[in-house]
């Protein structure tokens, strides 16, 4: 049996159930798949009609995996996790007083700068073989790292003000410095996608949609590894806070945003993955199971960290972890993932 830590159930008229040590997917009396609970790290119900029984529900709570429900544009509608999980009263209150002490306007500063550092990043990646392939691209790409390299410089100037002082700058950086990124990128897609620019909800090209369904994916990840790290999801510093908006999860996913996601697709589309959509603009059922496949094998490749490489899934939950030490007062400062090209 093949080992599974991320299930991933697309079926309408599923049934998602427990027998004995495995989670146990069927349709009517034929089984789909089983995945052992010794090795399962999380579920993600991707389609409307499936069901889930109580047992499944409490041996994944009692084992700490989550489940999340994800709709077809790969957006997180609900999530069920051991209230155990959250009971880690210290970190919540540090979290909550940093809102207001000037430590949660340093971390906006630092997360923004690392996610402008990341998709620079990423673009030297790119460019680096193309450099005698396609010279102008190559240069395009150097001078679009620069442009954005001073928005990421700026932000260090904000250090000192409140949340609500500096907020409007941190965006304001942030989409100046995407609008480079984005940009660029736009060159190395084939035409034959028909990619004219970013465009987040609401998308109906195949580009965008893989974007916004990998984005998907990896919130899911990040609300993983920040709810295991005792935080709150709900309780941000860049994204402001409105109800049932889990702004602290949105803002430790722009550490990973062009790692774990913008690579992966562009990587794909230069190889001409096939992407279906419906007749309403939405990724076929076919194309989210496989697509969902290459970002769940995407996570686990490694990444230079800490002077050795480890999985981006791992990263991802260490930093989290790392977030939580700062908040606490256990370290005195903490260090955004800056990723390497």
């Amino acid at each position: 049996m093949a080992i599974v830590e991320t299930l991933f159930v697309e079926t309408f008229g599923a049934f998602i159930g427990k027998h004995s040590e495995r989670i146990i997917v069927t349709k009517g009396k034929e089984t789909l798949v089983q995945a052992p609970l010794m090795h399962l790290k999380q579920i993600t119900v991707a389609s409307m009609g499936v069901s889930i029984s109580a047992d499944a529900i409490k041996e994944c709570c009692e084992r700490g995996i989550p489940i999340f429900f994800v709709d077809s544009s790969g957006d997180q509608y609900a999530s069920v996790q051991s209230p155990g999980l959250v009971g880690t009263v210290k970190t919540r209150r540090s979290q909550f007083a940093a809102y207001y002490d000037g430590r949660g306007t340093q971390i906006a500063i630092w997360i923004a700068a690392a996610k402008i550092n990341n998709q620079v990043a990423t673009l030297k990646y790119m460019a680096k073989t193309r450099k005698e392939s396609h010279p102008a691209l190559y240069d395009a790409f150097h001078q679009a790292a620069l442009e954005m390299l001073h928005y990421a410089e700026q932000l260090s100037e904000l250090a000192g003000g409140t949340l609500e002082d500096v907020r409007n700058y941190l965006m304001s950086a942030e989409a100046h410095a995407a609008i480079h990124y984005w940009g660029v990128l736009r060159a190395v897609v084939p035409d034959s996608y028909g990619w004219e620019k970013r465009i987040g909800r609401g998308a109906t090209d195949p580009v965008n949609s893989l974007l916004n369904y990998g984005y998907g994916m990896l919130r899911g990840r990040v609300e993983q590894a920040i709810v295991n790290a005792g935080l709150d999801p709900y309780a941000g510093f860049i994204h402001a806070d409105r109800p049932g908006k889990h702004s602290l999860t949105f803002d430790l996913m722009e550490e990973f945003r062009s790692v774990a996601v913008d690579r992966k697709v562009i990587g794909l589309v230069n190889r001409n993955y096939g992407i279906k959509m419906t007749n309403q603009g939405l990724l076929e059922d076919e194309t989210r199971k496989d697509f969902a496949t290459q970002i769940t094998e995407h996570l686990k490749a490694t990444v230079r960290y800490l002077g050795e490489r480890f999985a981006i899934e791992y990263v991802i939950q260490n930093q989290a972890r790392r977030l939580a030490s700062y908040l606490r007062g256990e370290t005195e400062e903490y260090t955004a993932y800056k990723a390497e090209w």
